[in-house]
């Protein structure tokens, strides 16, 4: 946990200290950076009859994509959303809801599908390694757009580029030196590049907030929730991104602590379902500007 916790500080907030672990592994950041940037060059993309929307970021760890892609897809009928799924415990193409039909379970999806697909009764969700099976397949069903969740490295598929960036970068360097998964000048290929309060701004409410609570989640960087922490928060309980959560381990913690909730974020609360202890939810959502909003509406009806 130690070694997490200082490569997540390396990678977004780093200091003084990080900056020979930094110097030493350049020369493995420039060669994967070169390489993913002749991986873009020389690809060809795959037509298909359906536009497509993709929403990603260039950082390894959460910028908003699951939050924003539900924002967007909001606004559609007959949207499907193709999602890897980190974190789950099956393999292939998985049907995780059709128009907001659950279909499977959160083991099978991952946590962030699974948001998506209780968070949008109109829309259906597909989680698959294979992105292009998982469009063939959308298209079967008369998907008029798909949603690529993440899918900015997808370099193999045509698609309208949303890239996703956070209000500040502090360390702009590829993997292993930074948590860049390109160069960051790799952002020219988007379409748009929408920044955290300028294209879009976080909105974070609660739900059913206690006297005494623990933080429990398992997301990536769980410090950037630090800034919208409530009062009555006596612990903090962090887990790797997309890990699922014991509950016995839960009560173990509440009653440690003397605590009366459990506060975790809507992607934890879906890994919870079932769980005998009280939550605390936080629920973050987003606001996208119009002009990010227009340009998406005009590349679906110019397709259509």
């Amino acid at each position: 946990m130690r070694v997490k916790q200082f490569l997540e500080a390396m990678f977004f907030t780093p200091k003084i200290y990080h900056l020979p672990i930094i110097i030493l592994l350049l020369p493995l950041s420039i060669i994967y950076g070169i390489f993913m940037s002749i991986r873009r060059v020389l690809s060809s993309p795959k037509e298909f009859n359906t536009p497509i929307v993709s929403v990603g970021n260039l950082i390894v760890g959460g910028s908003g994509k699951t939050p924003f892609t539900i924002a967007l897809a909001r606004r559609y009928d007959e949207v499907f959303i193709i999602s890897r799924g980190y974190g789950r415990e099956s393999r292939g193409l998985v049907e995780v809801s059709d128009c907001g039909e659950i279909l499977t379970t959160v083991q099978n999806s991952g946590d962030e599908p699974m948001l998506m697909a209780f968070s949008l009764p109109k829309a259906s969700v597909i989680v698959s390694e294979d992105r292009q099976k998982a469009i063939r397949l959308a298209e079967s069903k008369g998907a008029r757009l798909i949603i690529l969740d993440d899918g900015f490295n997808r370099v193999d598929i045509a698609k309208f580029e949303i890239l996703l960036e956070p209000k500040e970068i502090k360390n702009p360097l590829p993997f292993p030196a930074g948590a860049f998964r390109e160069f960051y000048f790799n952002r020219v290929y988007a379409d748009i590049v929408a920044k955290e309060d300028r294209e879009f701004q976080r909105v974070v409410t609660f739900v059913d907030l206690t006297p005494k609570m623990i933080l429990a989640t398992a997301i990536s960087n769980p410090q950037r929730l630090d800034e919208f922490l409530p009062k009555g928060v006596v612990h903090r309980y962090y887990l790797e991104d997309h890990a699922y959560f014991d509950e016995m381990v839960l009560k173990t913690l509440l009653e440690k602590y003397q605590a009366t909730s459990i506060l975790c974020t809507s992607k934890d609360m879906v890994k919870m379902s079932g769980f005998d202890v009280n939550i605390s939810e936080m629920k973050l959502e987003f606001l996208i500007e119009d002009l990010v909003l227009d340009r998406v509406d005009k590349v679906v009806k110019d397709f259509l």
